[in-house]
């Protein structure tokens, strides 16, 4: 059903920014969440309130945009990837975003050894809560073997093919979403993955146009950042234990936090 909706959407769209303000779809509400990072336990409070949310608006079209980072850094990876797989709260759909993040998880799948970088940015929690401990205290090449094979043992299914099919990017009305980013000076539609998984300081401080409104995660901030041309969403969950979804609909914002009261926010 959600690919029927996006494709929908997407061959509906123009291919420039409208002008005025950004705006959703007609009749679309739109919840993009930043990095939840292996914090199962705000991830269920954040479904919790979105989900009264959605209740006071039962006229419109609910898409969840979960931008990425899922795993690494907090201590649930697995329940979070188990929560998102089970779906959304009832009369949401949702569309699930790859992080860089995700990407690492994969790339150790396929190279061992490269657990020796992963280990220090978060894979080590990851495999923890897999329950996969070879490399704990070692750094011996022949560990990081056993702990692959390991983890290839216990990884289920639904979640390998939930990290392979997560999509780069996606984009609704005059909004783009991606995880890290793109590319200034490159059609949207001409961006490469790499970018839109890792980008950061040349996307940052551009401040021309993309085309359409970007909402991205991947580099944390205490508070939501909102600037002429783009939104981050990464409010450093798994520290802060702030976990965010933007909400857009028509051309209103407004956000939805775990342990901070619904907030509006000019268009």
């Amino acid at each position: 059903m959600i690919k029927g909706l996006v494709g929908r959407l997407q061959n509906a769209m123009s291919g420039g920014r409208r002008a005025g303000p950004p705006a959703t779809p007609e009749n679309m509400r739109l919840y993009a969440i930043g990095d939840i990072h292996g914090r199962d336990d705000l991830l269920a409070d954040l479904m919790m309130r979105l989900a009264e949310d959605g209740a006071r608006h039962p006229d419109r079209h609910k898409l969840l945009i979960f931008l990425g980072d899922y795993v690494d850094r907090g201590l649930q990876s697995k329940a979070v990837l188990d929560r998102l797989i089970a779906g959304p709260p009832p009369g949401f759909e949702a569309v699930h975003l790859k992080g860089n993040h995700e990407e690492a998880m994969l790339q150790f799948l396929d190279d061992a050894q490269f657990g020796r970088e992963w280990k220090y940015y978060g894979g080590l929690e990851t495999l923890h809560s897999y329950g996969v401990n070879e490399v704990t205290r070692s750094d011996d090449p022949r560990d990081f073997e056993r702990a692959r094979d390991h983890f290839e043992q216990v990884l289920p299914e639904a979640h390998l093919e939930f990290l392979r099919r997560a999509q780069a990017f996606v984009e609704f009305g005059d909004y783009f979403f991606a995880h890290a980013g793109v590319r200034p000076g490159i059609p949207l539609n001409r961006q490469v993955e790499h970018d839109l998984l890792w980008i950061r300081e040349d996307f940052l401080s551009w401040t021309g146009s993309f085309d359409k409104f970007v909402v991205h995660g991947h580099t944390p901030s205490e508070e939501v950042v909102v600037r002429d041309n783009r939104i981050g969403v990464d409010t450093g969950a798994y520290i802060t234990g702030v976990l965010s979804a933007l909400v857009l609909d028509g051309t209103g914002r407004e956000l939805v936090q775990t342990g901070v009261p619904a907030e509006h926010m000019s268009a």
